[in-house]
């Protein structure tokens, strides 16, 4: 029996299929089942064809079969088989792929999935055996044996096989420094490869699985009793109609697959066909996972083609801001790439993500519509990565995201929309106004909010790092613009109390130049503003941007530049500012440092010199 050679570059292109087409060395065993259920789904096919229609799918199995002994792994189907030329035309061509021949034929038959589009599948067996024999029946023809243990070509020759299908022994390599080969021989082993990349074969994969069982007569000698177990689910539950699965069974599913104790938020079941068919599986958790918001946490879906998984976590199915979301998408549209563990980045991948994109931020709205507690308690937990989405990449899904958000209203004391802020503004109200703080309590007690709220108007709580970011990306909502209550261009006052105001001005600029003399570079500047009410001095930062903000910059990566000295605002109607008039330039410079002091405590900013406040404060008394 002369030995063949590969119809290839069989040294080189096999090495290249072991070493560097697949990463792990575990998918073997997905590749040698999808090829099982291949040559099954060809075998009913050609019984459809001849007429064949009452034959049951039950009878179809797919056996795998580890010997510890002889540390052998066997996969078994009862599919089509091979006779010795289509071995040799097959296995004996690298490349070459018989699934994907088969699936031009096919016509009108839509209960046949075929895996297989590149014919390398096979040689994936390699990595772990160092010799693989192939046994091969087709019904009506002799049977023949393919072997090869690799790059030195491969013998076909015939056999007395007598099943109808294919077996394939992979004889393992012996084990290395960095390959421990025997875990492919054990049970554990094995169903945990099945369940990750195979649990939805449509027909049932077997093994004998081992059990220890009290022996007869006797009180402490064990033995093990073998018995078939099926492996795989079969049947995916996002394949069923969505009227036949109840509540419950969609929660243990999440449960079971992303392993949270929780029930989800909320569970999106999506099934689409036309130019582009997949299904999704998707779930809104209720709480974030422990490792969300770290370097180690990875988004994506659970990517899968015809029920075969082909990535674990495909990143490019969810924006970064969705990132959250958890579940997964089957479809039998998508271009793989030659190894089946990755997609090509095509329009494909695009449209599906794009849709799932819509389809989840009208679930989010859906949610506020209808389930706002639930929503509450969602928002929550994802809410600032929402929030960033808004600001991430200058704004771009700002639009897309708005309506998704909530902010704390100061006067109906809960969260509210945007939409919703608008819906209820006053008719002479202008913008949407807001209040960035370090806590909820800081903010509704911010001496910057007094005069926006005697006017009657709501202000937004901004109480995240990246809630004032977000709105000054967005500029605008329903053509309002946002303004903050610490903006100096803010402007609430009818015109006889603008002149009153520029009255008060006049008149107090040398009083004002004294204090900003005493304080030195401490402030930028020290002003008169009509914004305070009840308290007599605030801090205000350049360009609107509030002291809160300028505390995030200081955190972020270089933020020492940041200057951190603020515009002093004095309220002149305030009983304490008429005596600062009266006050020589000694005690003037005391009282500009008690109110600069209590303006830095009211923004949650530090004293640089906590024990000097303390002592002018104890000297005042």
């Amino acid at each position: 029996m002369a030995k063949k050679q590969f119809k290839t570059e069989s040294k080189r292109l096999l090495d290249l299929m072991i070493n560097s087409i697949y990463t792990h060395r575990e998918i073997f065993l997905r590749e040698l089942i999808s090829n099982a259920s291949d040559a099954i789904d060809k075998r009913y096919y050609a019984a459809m064809q001849t007429g064949n229609t009452g034959i049951n799918r039950d009878e179809y199995e797919i056996r795998i079969e580890p010997n510890e002994a002889e540390r052998t792994l066997t996969v078994t189907d009862n599919g089509c088989g091979m006779t010795s030329e289509e071995l040799e035309s097959n296995l004996g061509t690298i490349a070459k792929s018989g699934t994907r021949a088969f699936s031009e034929q096919l016509e009108n038959a839509d209960d046949i999935n075929v895996i297989g589009q590149f014919g390398v599948g096979f040689y994936s067996a390699f990595m772990v055996a160092d010799k693989v024999t192939v046994y091969s029946h087709k019904e009506g023809e002799p049977a023949a044996v393919w072997e090869s243990t690799g790059e030195d070509g491969y013998t076909v020759s015939p056999c007395d096989y007598e099943p109808i299908g294919t077996k394939i022994v992979l004889h393992l390599k012996a084990n290395g420094e960095e390959a421990n080969y025997d875990e492919f021989l054990q049970d554990y082993r094995l169903k945990s490869l099945v369940k990750k990349y195979s649990d939805y074969i449509r027909y049932p994969i077997k093994m004998q699985v081992g059990r220890q069982e009290k022996k007869e007569g006797t009180e402490d000698e064990y033995e093990t009793v073998y018995e078939d177990q099926t492996l795989n689910s079969r049947v995916p539950l996002w394949n069923k109609n969505k009227n036949e699965i109840s509540k419950d069974a969609y929660n243990q599913f999440y449960r079971d697959t992303f392993y949270d104790f929780e029930e989800p938020a909320s569970v999106l079941h999506i099934r689409t066909e036309g130019m582009l068919s997949y299904t999704a599986l998707l779930y809104l958790p209720k709480k974030p996972p422990f490792d969300f918001g770290t370097k180690g946490y990875k988004r994506g879906l659970k990517l899968y083609a015809n029920g075969v998984m082909i990535m674990e976590q495909c990143e490019e199915l969810l924006p970064e801001y969705f990132g959250f979301v958890k579940g997964l998408v089957d479809s039998p549209d998508l271009s793989l790439n030659i190894s089946r563990e990755m997609l090509q980045h095509d329009r494909q991948l695009s449209a599906i993500a794009n849709n799932l994109k819509k389809k989840i931020q009208q679930e989010l709205l859906r949610m506020i519509k209808d389930e706002r507690d639930a929503y509450s308690e969602f928002f929550r937990s994802f809410g600032r990565t929402l929030k960033f989405g808004v600001y991430d990449n200058y704004g771009v899904n700002a639009d897309f995201l708005k309506d998704t958000l909530l902010f704390h209203s100061r006067s109906l004391e809960k969260e509210i929309t945007l939409k919703e802020y608008v819906d209820a503004m006053p008719e002479e109200q202008k913008n949407i106004y807001y209040a960035a703080g370090d806590s909820l309590q800081h903010v509704l007690k911010m001496p910057q909010t007094e005069r926006v709220a005697e006017k009657g108007y709501d202000i937004l709580c901004l109480t995240d790092d990246v809630d004032e970011f977000a709105l000054r990306v967005m500029r605008e909502y329903d053509g309002k613009q946002f303004v903050s209550v610490s903006d100096p261009t803010l402007d609430l006052s009818s015109e006889d109390e603008k002149k009153a105001m520029e009255e008060k001005k006049t008149e107090s600029k040398e009083l004002l130049d004294k204090i900003k003399t005493a304080l030195g570079d401490k402030v930028l500047d020290v002003r008169l503003t009509d914004r305070l009410k009840s308290s007599v001095a605030c801090l205000t930062g350049e360009d609107g941007m509030s002291v809160e903000m300028y505390k995030v910059l200081r955190q972020m990566p270089n933020g020492d530049t940041v200057p951190m000295t603020f515009h002093l605002e004095l309220n002149p109607d305030h009983p304490l500012f008429a005596k600062l008039a009266a006050l020589d330039d000694d005690k003037l410079k005391e009282y500009a440092e008690l109110i600069y002091a209590q303006a830095m405590l009211m923004a949650g900013l530090p004293l640089d010199d906590p024990a000097a406040f303390s002592e002018a404060v104890c000297k005042l008394m």
